[in-house]
């Protein structure tokens, strides 16, 4: 199982680092990663391998989500299959 994740906020030290390391503990895979700062934006998309995760879609979502309010970013996650659904022309 695959998965999207976006950051989209300020740039500050330790975005990725926090990140990495939460997907890490849940024994997430970071397949790709693209990032980049425009002026202040820091955005990052991420293809993230979950078919070894230890909790719950849903429950790893929650968890991104309160990260995201501490480092004051967004951080959104999709199952590829989703992902894919929406941005089909």
């Amino acid at each position: 199982m695959k998965a999207v994740l976006t950051v989209i906020g300020k740039d500050k030290a330790g975005i990725i680092a926090n990140v990495s390391t939460l997907l890490f503990e849940k024994n997430a895979n970071i397949l790709d990663i693209n990032q980049t700062i425009m002026n202040e934006f820091f955005t990052m998309v991420m293809l993230v391998d979950l078919s070894c995760i230890n909790i719950s879609l849903k429950e790893l979502n929650e968890i991104l989500t309160e990260k995201g309010k501490i480092l004051n970013v967004s951080i959104k996650i999709q199952h590829e299959d989703v992902f894919n659904s929406m941005h089909l022309v």
